[in-house]
């Protein structure tokens, strides 16, 4: 019963994006570069008020629990665990990323999805190493809201959810299909162990967010204006990953689209 639901729910994902893509605030008028890239930030920042005070409450959430569990992390549990438990996690989020470059129809990505399951999850004993990744196979992250960009969806405003933070309607309603698709979520479900799913996010945004703790600490003693320069740090960031490029941009969204890579050292955002 569950199998023959799965695909009316993803059905269901599908129709909220095109809904989503459709009814949220349309893109500036007028001719091509008639407003300028500052005015197309507040055009899709309608809910400013808003978000500014759901970024305080994450800034007070993060400073208080996040970080400080983070940093407990990295104390903690020696490097080579915290790779090896980063691998594992990121080997799990293959079966989302191939669906995602098939989708997208970007069969050489999804070729090399593929060839890094197969490897990491035998010569890698379960993804605990990335084998992969030393001997040539890359790892790159996708997921459903980069495919609803691919396939045409407006992004919509946007918007700081709490905990959580920068996203949009696209891409929360793709974070939603992707839980659903995920088959170690739905195996977790289909035997009442919740708790799984919910530790596998907990783990998985405590590492990411351990990755960032320097370079957003960075961001925020430099830039005037915290909220805006992450607003613009996450539009690129996606941006990037969009057109499948790499990017040393930190990652502000702890659960979202990670990439694995270390805290980077040199990296430019644009106003």
């Amino acid at each position: 019963m569950r199998v023959c639901r799965l695909p009316l729910i993803l059905s269901g994902i599908v129709a909220a994006g095109l809904a989503i893509s459709g009814c949220v605030a349309p893109g500036p008028s007028g001719p091509p570069g008639a407003q300028s890239a500052s005015a197309a930030d507040d055009f899709n920042d309608p809910y400013e008020d808003t978000n500014r005070g759901i970024f305080g409450f994450n800034k007070a959430v993060d400073e208080s629990i996040l970080v400080p569990v983070a940093k407990t992390y990295r104390t903690v549990v020696p490097p080579p665990a915290r790779q090896s438990l980063h691998d594992f996690l990121q080997n799990l989020n293959g079966p989302v990323i191939f669906a995602n470059d098939m989708l997208q129809g970007e069969g050489k990505l999804a070729a090399n999805t593929l060839a890094r399951l197969l490897v990491n999850t035998t010569v890698g004993i379960g993804g605990m190493f990335d084998v992969a990744t030393l001997v040539g196979i890359p790892y790159h992250s996708n997921d459903l809201g980069i495919t609803f960009a691919v396939w045409g969806f407006a992004a919509g405003p946007y918007v700081v959810v709490p905990v959580l933070g920068p996203s949009n309607p696209r891409d929360i309603v793709g974070q939603v299909g992707d839980g659903f698709a995920d088959p170690g979520n739905y195996v977790a479900g289909a035997h009442h162990l919740y708790w799984a799913v919910v530790a596998r996010t907990a783990t998985s945004g405590i590492d990411e967010r351990s990755r960032n703790i320097e370079s957003l600490a960075d961001i925020e003693r430099t830039a005037l204006d915290n909220y805006a320069t992450i607003r613009s740090l996450y539009r690129q960031r996606r941006e990037a990953q969009i057109r499948h490029e790499k990017s040393d941009l930190p990652n502000p969204t702890p659960v979202q689209g990670g990439d694995g890579a270390p805290n980077p050292v040199s990296y430019t955002i644009s106003k």
